[in-house]
Order: C-alpha cells, then sequence, then structure tokens
C-alpha cells in the first residue's frame, strides 16, 4: 500500500505521506500538540524508580498501621518528594517521571518477586522494549526490592491459593509461569478498572473533599470502638491524601514560576506564569475555567496512577458531560475558542500517551500486549433524565480532537442508543474510517437493562461510564475491584475429547475422566461431558476468585479513589476492603476464552459425526492428535461445518446452550455460602493467544497451540455471510432472561473499499443502527488493508506508527509479539457492509 493511494485508510495515507517525506499534515493546525507527540512516539517507555523509593520509604515506617492510613502517608511522601518536571512547550502539567520521553512506574507492593529476571534482561538486551538505567537497577533490587520480598501480593496470593486452584493456574513451584487452563489476572494489576468521580474534583476541589472528611471526623462517636478503630483511620487517610495531590500540584506551581524567572521567551514566560497559577489553585480549589478544568481532571488521574496500578488505568468519564459547562462558558467569555479547547485537549492527551503501563510480569506481557492502556473518555448516551446527552463537546470537539492526534491516545468509546443523532453517528463513522480502530461502541440498549436488573437505582443508570476494555462503571454504586479470572473453554473441550487429559501434559490425567468419547452413542452424552469438564474449571476459578478477594484487602488501599466514592465515605470502607460499603453493588466476574472457538468445535462433532456421521469419532481423534498433518481433508470437512457468526439459529443456539451451561452453574452457586456474587463475561483481551498455546488441535480445524478466538467474536474465517450476520449471531446466542451476564467483546474487520466514500460512510451507519437494534453489547473495527499489516511485519520501522486496535484498545502494531500480529492478520476481513 505504500505505492497506492487508493483504497487505503486515512492512518495509511499518513504512514505513506510520512515515507514519501511529506509534512504532517496535522501540524499546520496545531504545532505545539504534533511536536511534543513526535518528540516520545513510538521511543520505548523508561522505567522511573522514583515512586517505588518514596512509596516504600514510607512503608518501612509504618508497619502495624491501618493499611489505607498507611496507604496516604506513603502517597504523601512520594508526593513531597518525587522529582517533579515540565516540559519545554507543555500546557498541562503533571508527569509521574523521567523526563525521557515515555516512560512507566512501578509497584513492588504489587510483583516485585517479578523485578529479577525482567529487569536484569530488559538491561542487558541490545534493544530492549523497556528500557531502564543499569544505576537504577541495584536500587529496585536492593533498597526497595529487599523490603518486599515474601511481602508483595503476588506472594501472599500464590501461598494462599488451595492446590486444585494452583495446579490449573500455574506451571511452576513459585507461581511465576502462568498456565493458562484457569487463570488470574489479580497479580498484574492491583485493582479492577476504574473511574473516579470527576465531577467531584471539578466542583468541590479537593479542600472540599478534605473538609467532607473532616466534618464526618468530627461526627465520629468518641466512645464508640469501631469508629474509633476504623472509621477514623480512614477519614483520615481520605484529608491526607487530599493534602498529597494539593502538595503535588503546588510543586508544579513552584517550578513553573521557578522556570519563568529564567525563561528568555516572552510568550513562554507568561505561559509559565499562568501555568503557576492554575497549579495554586486547581485541584485543590473548584476549577474556573475549562483550562482549569481540564488541569485539575489530569491531577486527578495522574496522581490515581501513584496510588495503585489500576486495571486498564483510571478512566476519564464523561468528559463531555464534566466539561461542557466550562466550555460554554468560556466561549460566551471570549477567553476560549475551539482551535485554544483543541490545543489544551492535546496537551492533556499527550501526558496520557507519554505514561505507559509497563509489562514487568509473564501474564502482563502475555495477555496485554503492546502496551495496554483503556484510559477511556467516554462521550455521548443519555442523561441522567434518559435524554440524548449529545452536546457541541461530544459532536465536535472530543472527536475532532481524536481525528487530529494522531496516535491511540486517549482510548475513545461512544454510548450510542436508539435516538442517537444521525448526525453523530456520521461523526463516529468518520472517525473509525480513519483506520485506527477508535472509537468504541457501547450499546445503551443493551447495558442499561442489564444494570437495573443487577438492582441499580433508575436514577443513577443512565450515567454509566465506560471503564477499560469494555467494562462500565456506576461510578458511585459500584465498589468491586478484585481482578477476575479467565477459564480456558477450548481446554474444557480437549479435556472431553481426550478423556480428563491435555496433549500439552501428555498422558498425565489433568481433572478427571469423563468416559472416552468414542464410546459416546449420542450428542447429548458429548454434551453432558463437555458441560461436567467446563463446569470443573468454573468451580475452580470461583475459589481461585474468593482467593483473591479476601487476600488482596491485606494488601491494598486506594484513600485517593475511596474518598471520592460517595458510599464508601458513608461507610469509611476502602475500594479494596472486602466487606462492601453498605449499597454498593458489589459484583464479581470470570471471563470465558475461546466462546468461538468451542461453538464451532461443538457445531462440528454435533454435525459430523452425530447427525450426519460422515466423519467417526474415532477419524476425528486421529487428526487431531495429529494435527492435520496428512489429514487436511478431515481439516476442510470440519472448517466447512455450521460456523457461529453466520446469522445460523441452530450454531447459535449452541452459543447460548453454552453460555447458559455456564450461567446456571454461576446462579447455583454464586452470591451463597460466603461466595462472592459472580457474572460471566467473554473479554478476552489479548489473552486468546496464551491460552491457544495450553489447547492443542480443536474439531473446527483450528491447529495445536495456534490463538483461540477472541472476546465473543468469530473464529478468524468462519464468518461469511458479512457483517450484519455477525451480529444477528451475538443476537441469537444472547440469553436475555439471565441477570448474571456481562460484557461481551465483539472485534470487526474490514478493507478501506468496503466503507469508502460518502455511500460507505451511510453503510457503517446502517451497520451501527443495526448493532443498536439487536442490543449488542459492544463493537470496535480495525479498517485496514491486509496487505499493509504484512507489510508492516516485513518493515517495522516504515510501520512504526501504524495503529491497530486489538481487544478494547488500540497500539502500534509493530509493539506487538508475532503471535499476536497473525491473530490480527488472520481476523476475517469483511468484503461488505450488509
Amino acid at each position: 500500500m505504500m505505492n497506492c493511494c487508493c483504497c487505503e485508510s486515512q492512518q495509511e495515507a499518513w504512514i505513506r505521506e510520512a515515507a514519501e517525506g511529506k509534512p504532517n499534515r496535522f501540524r499546520k493546525d496545531n504545532p505545539r500538540v504534533i511536536d511534543m507527540l513526535e518528540s516520545f512516539d513510538c521511543t520505548p517507555p523508561y522505567v522511573d524508580i522514583e515512586r517505588a523509593r518514596y512509596f516504600t520509604e514510607s512503608m518501612k515506617q509504618t508497619e502495624g498501621q491501618h493499611l489505607t492510613l498507611r496507604w496516604a502517608k506513603a502517597l504523601m511522601n512520594v508526593a513531597q518528594k518525587m522529582p517533579v518536571y515540565i516540559e519545554d512547550t507543555q500546557l498541562i502539567v503533571g508527569r509521574l517521571g523521567t523526563d525521557k520521553g515515555r516512560y512507566g512506574i512501578v509497584y513492588p507492593e504489587l510483583d516485585g518477586d517479578f523485578y529479577e529476571g525482567v529487569l536484569a534482561d530488559f538491561a542487558t538486551r541490545e534493544n530492549p522494549p523497556i528500557r531502564i538505567d543499569k544505576e537504577n537497577i541495584p536500587v529496585l533490587l536492593g533498597e526497595i526490592g529487599s523490603y518486599w520480598k515474601g511481602k508483595t501480593y503476588h506472594h501472599a496470593l500464590f501461598q494462599n491459593m488451595p492446590e486444585f486452584c494452583r495446579h490449573n493456574a500455574y506451571s511452576d513451584a513459585e507461581g511465576l509461569s502462568p498456565r493458562y487452563i484457569v487463570s488470574e489476572s489479580s497479580s498484574l494489576r492491583s485493582s479492577l478498572q476504574w473511574v473516579l468521580d470527576f465531577d467531584k474534583v471539578l466542583k468541590l476541589g479537593f479542600a472540599g473533599v478534605k473538609a467532607d472528611a473532616m466534618r464526618r471526623l468530627e461526627a465520629l462517636d468518641p466512645e464508640n470502638p469501631a469508629d474509633q478503630l476504623y472509621k477514623r483511620p480512614f477519614l483520615e487517610a481520605v484529608a491526607l491524601v487530599c493534602d498529597a495531590v494539593v502538595v503535588f500540584a503546588h510543586r508544579h506551581a513552584a517550578l513553573a514560576r521557578e522556570k519563568a524567572v529564567a525563561e528568555k521567551d516572552p510568550v513562554r514566560k507568561q505561559e509559565l506564569l499562568e501555568i503557576a497559577e492554575r497549579c495554586e489553585w486547581v485541584p485543590e480549589h473548584p476549577a474556573r475555567t475549562f483550562h482549569e478544568a481540564v488541569q485539575s481532571h489530569w491531577f486527578a488521574q495522574a496522581f490515581s496512577r501513584l496510588e495503585q496500578r489500576t486495571g486498564c488505568i483510571i478512566s476519564n468519564g464523561r468528559m463531555d458531560q464534566q466539561l461542557i459547562s466550562y466550555y460554554r462558558q468560556d466561549i460566551k467569555a471570549g477567553i476560549l475558542d475551539e482551535k485554544k479547547a483543541l490545543e489544551i485537549l492535546g496537551c492533556m492527551w499527550c501526558q496520557m500517551a507519554q505514561f505507559i503501563e509497563l509489562p514487568l510480569s509473564p501474564g502482563v506481557m502475555d495477555t496485554q500486549a503492546g502496551f495496554a492502556h483503556w484510559e477511556a473518555v467516554t462521550i455521548g448516551g443519555q442523561t441522567t433524565e434518559g435524554l440524548d446527552a449529545t452536546n457541541e463537546l461530544t459532536t465536535y470537539l472530543l472527536l475532532k480532537s481524536k481525528r487530529e492526534f494522531p496516535t491511540h491516545y486517549p482510548d475513545l468509546a461512544v454510548r450510542v442508543h436508539a435516538r442517537t443523532p444521525q448526525r453523530l453517528l456520521w461523526d463516529v463513522a468518520e472517525t473509525i474510517k480513519q483506520g485506527q480502530g477508535y472509537p468504541k461502541l457501547l450499546n445503551d440498549e443493551e447495558l442499561i437493562p442489564r444494570m437495573l436488573a443487577k438492582g441499580a437505582p433508575a436514577s443513577e443508570v443512565f450515567d454509566y461510564v465506560v471503564s477499560g476494555c469494555n467494562e462500565t462503571r456506576l461510578i458511585n454504586r459500584e465498589s468491586y475491584m478484585s481482578p477476575g479470572t479467565q477459564v480456558n473453554l477450548g481446554a474444557a473441550l480437549e479435556l472431553v475429547l481426550r478423556n480428563g487429559r491435555l496433549k500439552k501434559f501428555g498422558d498425565e490425567l489433568f481433572t478427571f475422566e469423563t468416559g472416552d468419547p468414542c464410546s459416546f452413542k449420542t450428542w447429548e452424552e458429548f454434551w453432558d461431558a463437555y458441560v461436567k469438564q467446563q463446569n470443573n474449571l468454573i468451580k475452580s476459578s470461583f475459589m481461585l476468585q474468593d482467593t483473591i478477594h479476601h487476600t488482596r484487602a491485606k494488601f491494598f488501599a486506594s484513600p485517593l479513589a475511596s474518598g471520592l466514592h460517595s458510599l464508601c465515605m458513608d461507610s469509611c470502607v476502602d475500594l479494596n476492603s472486602d466487606v462492601a460499603p453498605e449499597g454498593a453493588l458489589d459484583i464479581a466476574f470470570f471471563d470465558a476464552i475461546g466462546f468461538g472457538t468451542v461453538v464451532d468445535s461443538l457445531s462440528a462433532i454435533k454435525t459430523l459425526v452425530f447427525e450426519q456421521k460422515r466423519l467417526s469419532m474415532k477419524e476425528l481423534l486421529e487428526a487431531l492428535d495429529c494435527n492435520f498433518e496428512g489429514k487436511e481433508d478431515i481439516q476442510a470437512l470440519l472448517q466447512g461445518a455450521p460456523s457461529f457468526g453466520n446469522g445460523d439459529l441452530e450454531v447459535d443456539t449452541l452459543g447460548r446452550m453454552l453460555e447458559k451451561s455456564a450461567l446456571d452453574f454461576t446462579a447455583r452457586y454464586a452470591g451463597k455460602n460466603g461466595v462472592q456474587p459472580l457474572e460471566i463475561r467473554t473479554t478476552s483481551v489479548t489473552a486468546n493467544v496464551p491460552h491457544g498455546k495450553f489447547v492443542g488441535a480443536t474439531p473446527n480445524g483450528r491447529k495445536a497451540w495456534m490463538p483461540l478466538s477472541d472476546g465473543s467474536s468469530p473464529s478468524h474465517g468462519s464468518d461469511r455471510n458479512g457483517p450484519t450476520a455477525v451480529l444477528l449471531s451475538q443476537y441469537q446466542s444472547t440469553n436475555w432472561n439471565a441477570a448474571n451476564r456481562a460484557c461481551r467483546l465483539l472485534n470487526m474487520k474490514m478493507a478501506p473499499k468496503t466503507v469508502e466514500g460518502e455511500e460507505g460512510t451511510k453503510k457503517l451507519v446502517d451497520l451501527i443502527r443495526a448493532f443498536i437494534n439487536l442490543r449488542v453489547w459492544h463493537l470496535q473495527m480495525n479498517i485496514i488493508n491486509r496487505e499493509t499489516l504484512v507489510a508492516a511485519q516485513k518493515d517495522p520501522q516504515k510501520y512504526k506508527n501504524l495503529v491497530v486496535r486489538i481487544a478494547g484498545y488500540s497500539a502500534y502494531f509493530v509493539d506487538l509479539s508475532p503471535d499476536l500480529q497473525n491473530d490480527l492478520i488472520d481476523r476475517t476481513e469483511q468484503e461488505n457492509c450488509d
């Protein structure tokens, strides 16, 4: 595509223009932001150890104290001592580490037991994906790491884990090497995805949040032991962390004034003085202007990253709703115009784009490849009264800002519903057509009824926010923060086919025998055996999740996030506690990995072995055992069986049966006798790739160790009837009468030719309308030519800026592993939009 200017996405055109030496088309309108972006874009991120250093320093001094208060004291120590930076042209400040471009910070309390091997490798490799200054390695492993040896969350989890769960989750004696049968994600992050109540930050300021904590402190009963033992330290922690955020901001104000004194350029000198004035006011006090609101918003989000490694990073909430009053006020007052607002937002996006979640454990590297990030900006949707919420920030500024910021930050999510204006959908379609995978779509027509069914108040459900990959949050109602587990459905199927064994582990009886599959006379016998193996793995996930939930409460706290949560403040309970605040929705989940792979495999077995009898079970097992070598005719026969993603009701009914079997087991045991309430999801992120490495060849024609299907998407190449049929299969495979189901992640890929011109945009809008009408949870699309992806594999330097959609997030294609690159290339490329 580098030599072709037709039938290419806009992103492909940008890359071609850069290769031809043409200037960046966006620089003319926003030179400051593009210059900043090009100064760090695609550079390897550096490890900054200062947060870890000062956090650990404080934790050494506070052992035995209330955990939330310890956390607040550690954050104050970090705020007071870690270096602060202001880049030369930035207008939004609040960097969290080194001034070397892209960077990340470390959380030794979470996963310090992984550091020795990983950091030594990064320091010695010629071109490591992550850089660390050699002098920092002994500090991180010695001064910092020695304190956390035997004290990390991961170490405690592994020790507390039942042997049954260890057997399914890890391949080694220390829990450092994941076994992707029933895996855990809690060692990868200290909590699930979350969204702060940014409205409180903007309207009250941290001085107002602290004042609320102090009023509650004064109201405590001095004679009540519970008040003094639990509530007092919690509220003191909230007050202290509010002070810490203010200290962090004021240090930036002082640095800005110091730099202004030395600055020769009068324009930049004035900018620095204005930065100082903003940082002296926000986030301590309520924001007064659009610029102050964006700065306050960023300080809160940035400081939350110091607080803990939140899964997917703290999301941004409904920015179009939060900022619209400031935007309109400043436009009316003549102190802001669209160009300046875009520049301010671009400066914030640059701050986000420079901060990288560092993959310092094998699990993160496997399941969140390409420096995954989900700082979702939610736009659109409905007002709290149920009316369409589209405004000029939604339709113009935020979408335009994303189109004119040629990188994969921020994560952009649009809430759509039956009354979403055509003009907004048109703008959304045009943004998707750029080819960077943004925005992802979340469907109010599915999500809002789901929330009501789970007990959320009608007064709150219309205000949900997108958080993480395709998850959502009700900010002041939900409270569950313990990361979930992943169940390998492909392994469950193989355990039936191999009578309790997995090819990966030879003749070892991995679970239990469900009978020689050649002895099964009916489809129903096979199905019953499958459900038994699947339920056994789900049981393991429930036991593992309970262990995670109760172990985490002893290791993590979040005074900042808790202080901004109304129910946590009412109950004086930390969000990371294993006791939910009164009135909260506190529901866990597990992810089913390989949904499409298993549905197609069940369809092939049911159709070819039991109904048409074109293949015996013995012939099938022989073909699987040799990985179809010399059995290509059988592989082709299996691949031609009815498959998921084509609107075939019979196949989709198998998908609904599979989901129902998991839902029934969950309803029978979750939320009872002390077991946490749980839901089933199909949100794989990139876990379908490592999970596939533990599963042999499957009856849908997939070869051994290859990736399983991602999310709830069809298997690669099996969806042959177009994207509308894919949506119909999502609808027909859903158990609409079940409350304990959650996210479904759906990927689609189309060639730019499919959506070319205005007619292509119209077809894309029509597809989104079908998505809304069929009440599908989530949809995201890659608009890119397959040839471009293949070329990028061969010449990564030329395509270093190529952004692709993966699984709820976008990343640079060249940052992905070869396995994941191939998985993206192999996704079905829809040839029409019907």
